[in-house]
């Protein structure tokens, strides 16, 4: 389903079809193969099908001979390196999760189902379409909703089996895929789908992103059921965030998604405030702010802005709705840069006394090397040490600057 839906991004796909009809001339055993996408219809609308006819003796393929005859197509193939890495991926994942499920070193492995033919047209197929769409670029990226596993039982070569099948969770255990049991008892991801999409490493999201949809492609596959619809979507397109950004960039790397909270209150003393702000030090936040504002009906109030990481914006909402009794609370998600740090021990000499004092080093690492944007010793430290000998923290302060330089200096050894 998921080669049948890509294939359509393709207007040349008869190419790619073409193409993989030759694999019987590279895996052993195939004696037939072809290969058609093929229009359907299902609660009138309209589908692409994947139609395989394929006829194999595949007793004794091992998980060397799949991957010389994947390895072999790649090399005869106009494949970029990328796509042919992401095809030996793929394939690598089933034989390590085959492996793993069945406690044998992978070259030994026998693949069984997954070493039909049929295995191959997949890997190859997709990595083909998403090879002609430059999928593997860095400004492509790709999203996908939770993934129904379906359940009940599956009938193979090592008698029946629960379902998803015993490689299928060896696969979805090293990705990031959001899954759920169901809602019908079939298979609806099989270990070569759940490959394909684990090695693309798709990015989470229950509805589609912000994006200016070109194509909206729908297939099917060879199984119907009663109240389940065996189709899978795809949406194709382009957002202004990626026409518009510097992939090449170095700072690119340092891109975080964040969340800010904001609120107003005007009903809230400024003792509950402190309180609010002192009991936030305890939470995993990035920093809080608060800003005096005039309120709708000319009262006085505060403006409470929060920056978190976006998985703690639930449990500070609930926070910020008990401590200050707000009604609501807005939130956005955005993107920020934030550059690499580090912190440095020096020792420093104050009235005939050593001390020991923090310097935080912000840097950015490039394909020039590393950069150092800045240094400045910990203000904590700077207090606590001034408490300590009596002397004021700005004099501190000259004195911890004066290791800047030697600091400088050993950092970018």
């Amino acid at each position: 389903m998921f080669l049948a839906s890509l294939l359509d991004l393709v207007p040349e796909y008869n190419t790619i079809l073409i193409k993989l009809k030759d694999l019987k001339n590279y895996l052993p055993g195939v004696l037939k193969l072809k290969i058609n996408l093929v229009p359907t219809e299902y609660n009138g609308i309209q589908l692409n099908q994947l139609k395989i006819e394929i006829k194999e003796v595949k007793e004794h393929r091992t998980a060397k001979i799949l991957k010389k005859s994947l390895n072999d197509f790649l090399i005869d193939s106009e494949i970029s390196n990328q796509a042919s890495n992401y095809a030996n991926s793929v394939l690598n994942t089933l034989i390590q999760a085959e492996s793993e499920v069945h406690g044998e070193l992978a070259e030994n492995i026998h693949l069984h189902e997954l070493s039909s033919v049929d295995t191959l047209i997949d890997i190859i197929g997709v990595a083909s379409v998403l090879d002609k769409i430059n999928g593997f670029e860095k400004n492509i990226q790709i999203f996908c909703s939770k993934i129904p596993l379906g359940g009940g039982t599956v009938n193979t070569k090592h008698g029946s089996l629960a379902i998803p099948a015993p490689a299928t969770l060896k696969i979805l255990e090293k990705s990031n895929l959001v899954t759920f049991g169901g809602p019908i008892d079939s298979e609806l991801v099989t270990p070569t789908g759940a490959a394909l999409l684990t090695n693309l490493n798709p990015k989470f999201l229950q509805y589609p992103n912000e994006m200016r949809i070109s194509k909206s492609i729908y297939s099917t596959g060879q199984k119907k059921f009663k109240n389940f619809l065996n189709i899978l979507r795809i949406f194709y397109g382009e957002t202004e965030d990626l026409n518009h950004t510097d992939y090449n960039h170095p700072l690119q790397k340092y891109i975080q998604k964040v969340a800010i909270l904001e609120t107003d209150v005007d009903d809230v003393s400024g003792e509950i405030l402190g309180s609010f702000i002192n009991k936030l030090e305890k939470e995993e936040i990035l920093d809080i702010q608060i800003f005096p504002s005039i309120t709708k009906k000319n009262r006085p109030g505060h403006i409470v802005k929060i920056l978190c990481y976006t998985d703690q914006i639930f449990k500070l909402i609930e926070k910020i709705l008990y401590e200050l009794g707000t009604l609501g609370v807005r939130f956005h998600v955005i993107n920020r840069v934030c550059i690499k740090r580090t912190i440095e021990r020096k020792n420093i000499e104050i009235n005939e006394n050593l001390f020991e004092l923090n310097y935080k080093i912000s840097f950015i690492e490039s394909a020039k090397g590393i950069e150092i944007v800045n240094i400045k010793p910990e203000f904590d430290d700077l207090k606590k040490i001034g408490e300590e000998v009596g002397v004021p923290v700005k004099k501190i302060q000259l004195m911890a600057q004066a290791k800047i330089k030697q600091i400088y200096d050993e950092f970018l050894k």
